[in-house]
């Protein structure tokens, strides 16, 4: 979040903030005029603020907003390509699709963004002034490093979004926290961001604490966020493909579907592996695609 900042900064939120707080200083010429002398050329002096870059209150009030800014952006992007090129519509005729649910999926998503925003931005706040342990040069660490750190990072947050999940279905917290999410029966990658705000924060808290425990990459950690983001609405296209080399291994939309038909099994984010050892593993088959019931409806 630092590398957006800086640049957000840069672009634009100087210029924002120098207008909404400017800098009262007689010595600095505030009006972005030039200034010109006999001996040498003319200088334009940028409009300044009385917040610098470093002053935590706008730092937050950056950084929330440009939070909110892109998880909109991925949100509507990503889910919106997902639903118009990937998802099947055949899915919305399924006798538990319930009736405006795109809608309250989006509402819902809505709704819960500010919530995490605001429990998200001590993470980012901490990454910006530099608590984390994120860093610039590959030689610092190695390019082998760097390209082990990728599936590590997986790994890592893949077993303790894994544990965050199984306890959300406890039965003292889930009609609270998780039951909401678990509305959307047959869910579209519009459901990928319907939490209530409090389970959206706790299942992201593995994200920013690996940072702060293990060396990553800057620019890696900002596209691994992106992935995350795309893979959580990849999941929610109610997908019931088998049969694939990978279906043992990786955690995909059949598996997630399976999570949404029967509560209690493939908590898993990305691998299967957590599920096998937890004892949660359902295998996806195609005689449990929900696609059966429509076509079954459509029949009779």
């Amino acid at each position: 979040m630092d590398l957006i900042l800086h640049f957000v900064d840069e672009y634009l939120l100087d210029n924002v903030w120098a207008r909404l707080v400017p800098l009262n200083d007689h010595f600095v010429d505030t009006s972005s005029q030039p200034l010109s002398s006999a001996n040498f050329s003319t200088i334009s002096v940028a409009p300044q603020s009385a917040w610098a870059r470093d002053y935590i209150p706008r730092q937050l009030l950056s950084l929330s907003a440009i939070t909110l800014l892109g998880i909109h952006l991925l949100y509507f992007i990503f889910a919106g390509l997902s639903f118009q090129f990937i998802f099947n519509h055949d899915m919305m005729r399924h006798p538990r699709f319930l009736k405006d649910q795109i809608k309250m999926e989006i509402q819902t998503s809505l709704y819960a963004f500010p919530g995490m925003t605001l429990l998200t931005l001590p993470w980012f706040q901490a990454e910006v002034m530099g608590y984390s342990r994120l860093y610039d040069n590959v030689d610092e660490y190695g390019w082998i490093y760097l390209v082990l750190s990728i599936p590590f990072f997986l790994l890592f947050t893949d077993y303790a979004i894994y544990w965050v999940h199984r306890i959300l279905h406890h039965p003292s917290i889930y009609k609270t926290f998780h039951k909401p999410h678990h509305k959307w029966i047959i869910p579209t990658p519009f459901a990928s961001h319907a939490f209530h705000p409090v389970d959206g924060y706790l299942q992201s808290v593995p994200y920013h604490l690996f940072i702060f425990i293990f060396p990553l990459h800057r620019w890696l950690y900002l596209a691994l966020f992106v992935f995350v983001n795309f893979w959580s609405i990849f999941i929610h296209d109610s997908d019931m493909i088998t049969g694939h080399p990978l279906e043992h291994v990786i955690n995909g939309p059949a598996h997630h579907t399976l999570h949404h038909l029967y509560f209690t099994v493939n908590y898993g984010q990305y691998f299967t592996w957590a599920d096998r050892v937890g004892g949660s593993y359902r295998q996806p088959d195609s005689s449990l695609d929900p696609l059966l019931e429509v076509k079954k409806e459509k029949t009779s």
